[in-house]
């Protein structure tokens, strides 16, 4: 059985003209980032492996997410094939987990994160909004294997503001 916790990028800023890349988190990217850190802490599973795509708003939101939950930065790997908002692509990169981590929480991108939970989860949604968590379970034992999971809960940032 495989877990796969995806997390999009907090909102980034657009105030200064960075590539897309580039962008760091805006005020409410980084103040979304450690709210859900903290909500997140009772879903996490005892083990499990952290990528991060290298772009600078997802590289931030998982800093501030291993912060919180006192994960050793060296266990947090930038993974290039992240940087993508293709389903396809996003699939190919966590397919190529290793078998030996039963759980993956990935730091990504929409329209890939989105598309993905949509594709392989056992319901519709329509957006995972910016620093919004998606869990998802498969019955696989191989992640090469995965196919058809079950979204086992979702944590967005608007159900903690009033």
């Amino acid at each position: 059985m495989k877990k796969l916790i995806l997390i999009r990028h907090g909102k980034s800023s657009w105030d200064l003209p960075f590539k897309d890349f580039d962008r760091p988190l805006s005020k409410r990217g980084l103040n979304d980032a450690h709210l859900i850190s903290e909500k997140i802490t009772k879903d996490l599973p005892n083990r499990f492996m952290v990528w991060s795509s290298p772009a600078k708003r997802a590289r931030n939101t998982a800093i501030i997410f291993t912060q919180h939950q006192n994960i050793p930065s060296e266990l947090l790997i930038v993974n290039d094939d992240l940087y993508t908002f293709d389903v396809k692509k996003l699939a190919a990169a966590i397919k190529k987990c290793k078998n030996e981590h039963p759980n993956l929480i990935l730091f990504g991108h929409n329209n890939a994160i989105t598309d993905f939970v949509n594709k392989f989860g056992d319901k519709s949604i329509r957006n995972v909004p910016t620093a919004g968590v998606v869990i998802m379970q498969f019955d696989e034992e191989n992640w090469q294997d995965i196919s058809k999971g079950k979204i086992i809960k979702t944590i967005f940032p608007k159900e903690f503001k009033t």
